[in-house]
């Protein structure tokens, strides 16, 4: 029954996610990224505040790194990208030191969602694809509680029936 009341809430924050996506026309991809990195890092609230500055640094790394290679472009050509890249991406080993910024993981993912969701190199576009990170980690949130209280729940059922 456990199975069952999971797979159903699991089907129903989903399926309220994409909804909700689709009408305020997020990037549901950028959603759920974030949502697995709540999971994968660590399903609590200084862990997933964490990843999710870490996602932010990683999405303005690549901004930098639009920026640089698009200078460097002028003066180097075709190497410019590649060479901005280097620099920054290489840049990540010295951040890494720092505790409260070496998840590289969570910079990538940064990386990947400006890369993917191609923005155009504004504020606005930038700041509206933290909307859909935040709604990710706050569904995998509320997904998670809602399953950990069927289990909680299930278990001290299990409980008063054994005494």
């Amino acid at each position: 029954m456990k199975t069952f009341l999971s797979a159903f809430i699991f089907g129903v924050f989903g399926a309220v996610a994409v909804s909700i996506s689709s009408f305020l026309e997020w990037p549901t991809w950028v959603m759920f990224i974030a949502w697995v990195s709540y999971y994968v890092f660590g399903k609590n609230l200084i862990s997933s505040l964490r990843a999710f500055v870490q996602i932010g640094l990683g999405m303005i790394m690549g901004v930098l790194i639009q920026l640089s290679a698009g200078i460097l472009s002028s003066v180097i050509g075709t190497l410019g990208f590649p060479v901005a890249v280097f620099f920054f991406i290489g840049s990540l080993a010295f951040i890494a030191r720092i505790k409260t910024l070496n998840n590289i993981p969570a910079w990538f993912l940064g990386l990947i969602i400006l890369f993917g969701a191609h923005p155009a190199l504004t504020f606005s576009s930038i700041t509206k694809l933290f909307i859909p990170i935040l709604a990710g980690f706050i569904f995998a949130w509320l997904n998670d509680s809602a399953v950990e209280k069927i289990h909680v729940g299930t278990a001290n059922h299990d409980v008063k029936e054994v005494n």
